[in-house]
């Protein structure tokens, strides 16, 4: 019989150790923690628990701390939508729409360009609107226009990471949300773009709504 035989015993009769419970104390095995120490199989069972506690209170304060950031976000995205239905013209509504990204969730540069209302005259050349139309999802990650970099003024040189966000209605983009930071790694490929969406689909549904 080798070690396969007994783990398999073992695993097909539950019973044996309870029907042998003296084994618990009798058998040794390595301590976890100190190689040169042997301790019960009781004792390194509790060694497990509590390594097991340890492992789902680390979990749970994680989930608690992704409850609170979600929280603070919602908060924050609820207080811009209130300050879009307030605006009563496109100049206050952008302004509004500026104050909180740059207040409430610190973004340093923010730029809203469109060309599908009534009234644009559009600063983006065609090709790089039709690129924009195409997003599906916000684009996170280094900027890849010097065009749309510009957008930024003053600022352009020394953004290093831009959010793009597609101003869609009725299934149409007819502008883009541009956020940009100094820091590289602010707006990344692998981020979520949940909020970022959401922020996006206020932000047209009240230019449209204003505009129309």
């Amino acid at each position: 019989m080798n070690a396969d035989d007994v783990a398999r015993y073992l695993r097909d009769n539950p019973d044996f150790l309870t029907q042998h419970h003296e084994l618990f104390t009798q058998l040794t095995v390595p301590h976890p923690q100190h190689g040169g120490q042997a301790i019960s199989l009781a004792e390194r069972q509790l060694h497990a628990l509590r390594d097991k506690i340890r492992q789902l209170e680390l979990k749970l304060a994680e989930l608690i701390r992704f409850g609170e950031e979600n929280d603070d976000i919602s908060t924050k995205v609820h207080r811009l939508a209130v300050a879009l239905l307030e605006a009563g013209n496109p100049d206050v509504m952008r302004q509004a729409l500026f104050n909180s990204l740059q207040e409430d969730f610190s973004v340093p540069h923010v730029a809203l360009e469109t060309w599908g209302l009534a009234g644009d005259v559009p600063r983006l050349s065609e090709a790089l609107c039709r690129q924009l139309e195409a997003l599906r999802l916000p684009y996170c990650g280094a900027p890849e226009h010097m065009e749309l970099l510009a957008c930024f003024g003053e600022a352009a040189p020394h953004v290093r990471s831009v959010a793009l966000i597609p101003l869609r209605c009725q299934g149409v983009v007819f502008g883009v949300l541009a956020l940009g930071s100094a820091e590289a790694e602010r707006f990344y490929a692998e981020m979520g773009t949940l909020y970022l969406g959401r922020i996006g689909d206020l932000a047209a549904a009240a230019l449209f709504a204003l505009r129309a």
